[in-house]
């Protein structure tokens, strides 16, 4: 790693916008300007360095860096007398040098692939005149970002990329565009960091894809996610999740490993978007309606006590009230435990951006108010069934009220609160398991009191 004799000692700051993917890249970003011997701090108004790390998937992300980083003009200046804004992940791979245009302040603009060329960009922003924006986009030949060193935010949990890019090419959806086709990391080299993971403490790993059910397909041929989950289930990782799981690609072989790898969570985020097969059909996503309740069943069947969430998506274009209504009636039938739900957002680029749509704006949000109330709904519901049982919870950190009360995830990712036990520092729980027993079931977390010792 080239360490640039103009960054030691600069301090640096890293806000992320996003998905899972880009807080992994920011833990790269972070990991980077720490071998250059840069510090990092908590406040941007105290940073030499600010990098935004931004995504483009919605356009509400687009405009809150556009306010973000075009705030840092008006920023104190930081006590070294310079400060570079670099602006790095989707929304810069997309635009390039053209985020100028919107961010005249970015003296750095670095793509979705070139988190290694940073340090330099960086270097040579320092010493020139800020007249113009160092810029580096270049995809092709690039390594995945995980051979380079990482600043984890929780020294328990890491993010593991195992591929990048999609080969879905979603109508709605700019990612292709952006991280580029699918490409699969080799099952050695995965297992190899999670076995490195293990040996530094680290008890949680998420496996990160944009479709994580067609691991290994554009270098084994076929896909082998299922054999992936055991592999890393042998490297005595406590806890595995995975993220994003398409329901066009998730076969008996993946729904077999899940069930049996004891690492493997009770919890699957098994985005449907629609429970319209028109509107599926119109979104390019390769299943109907009936194919994605059939494989919630056989997900069930295998294992009973699964927590199912999901993505939905309100508004496409062309979506008729009889569309959302389906939407609805699906989401009843899978049982969903939660859901993120979204107002489609147009990206430019994509082909559900030529899709014409006269939904009058008012109606798009009475539907989505509707189907936030069922989420709610079902969220209390499906919390109601943990309620007097005891859940294992792997400790995160404290609450921003009360420092005494401890927050963290049970094995189906419920959110779960709980007072720290007598004669324990709160700061020594974070990063054990705690077993909790519920005594409180509410529509967005748990709370309880802690049964043994924390281990």
């Amino acid at each position: 790693m080239e360490q640039p004799r103009e960054l030691v000692g600069k301090t640096y700051f890293v806000r992320t916008f996003g998905c899972q993917m880009n807080l992994h890249d920011s833990e790269r970003v972070a990991g980077v300007l720490d071998a250059c011997g840069c510090i990092c701090v908590d406040d941007p108004d105290q940073a030499d360095i600010v990098v935004f790390m931004t995504c483009c998937v919605r356009e509400k992300a687009d405009q809150h860096l556009y306010g973000q980083a075009s705030a840092m003009v008006s920023a104190p200046t930081p006590p070294s007398g310079r400060r570079v804004v670099a602006i790095g992940g989707c929304i810069a791979q997309r635009d390039g040098e053209k985020i100028r245009e919107h961010v005249a302040c970015a003296d750095v603009v670095f793509g979705t692939s070139a988190i290694e060329s940073l340090p330099t960009l960086l270097a040579d922003a320092f010493t020139g005149d800020g007249s113009r924006a160092e810029v580096d986009t270049v995809e092709e030949g690039r390594s995945f970002s995980t051979d380079l060193p990482s600043h984890r935010a929780q020294r328990f949990h890491a993010w593991v990329p195992i591929m990048t890019g999609c080969d879905n090419f979603c109508t709605y959806c700019i990612v292709p565009y952006v991280r580029g086709r699918e490409k699969s990391r080799t099952m050695e080299s995965i297992v190899s960091e999670v076995e490195a993971l293990v040996a530094e403490g680290v008890r949680e790993v998420t496996l990160l894809g944009q479709n994580v059910n067609s691991y290994g397909r554009n270098i084994y041929g076929e896909p082998r996610f299922a054999e992936l989950l055991r592999r890393v289930g042998e490297t005595g990782i406590e806890r595995i999740r995975f993220t994003s799981s398409n329901p066009k690609d998730l076969d008996d072989d993946v729904i077999r490993a899940m069930s049996e790898v004891p690492a493997v969570m009770p919890h699957l985020h098994l985005a449907v978007q629609s429970g319209s097969s028109r509107v599926l059909k119109a979104m390019n996503r390769k299943y109907t309606r009936e194919e994605y309740l059939e494989l919630v069943g056989r997900l069930r069947a295998a294992m009973p006590e699964l927590a199912l969430s999901t993505d939905i998506i309100v508004g496409f274009p062309g979506e008729t009230e009889e569309d959302f209504e389906e939407t609805l009636s699906l989401v009843r039938e899978a049982g969903f435990s939660s859901a993120f739900t979204f107002i489609y957002s147009r990206r430019p680029g994509t082909p559900a951006a030529k899709m014409p749509d006269d939904t009058p704006r008012e109606v798009i949000q009475e539907r989505f108010d509707r189907l936030a109330d069922l989420v709610a709904d079902q969220a209390h519901e499906a919390n109601q069934a943990d309620l007097g049982q005891l859940v294992s919870v792997l400790v995160e950190g404290t609450s921003k009220r009360d420092p005494g009360i401890m927050v963290g995830h049970s094995e189906k990712n419920r959110t779960v609160h709980f007072s720290a036990p007598v004669g324990h520092d709160p700061e020594s729980l974070i990063g054990t398991i705690c077993d909790v027993r519920v005594e409180e079931a509410r529509t967005w977390y748990l709370r309880g009191t802690v049964e043994g010792d924390p281990r």
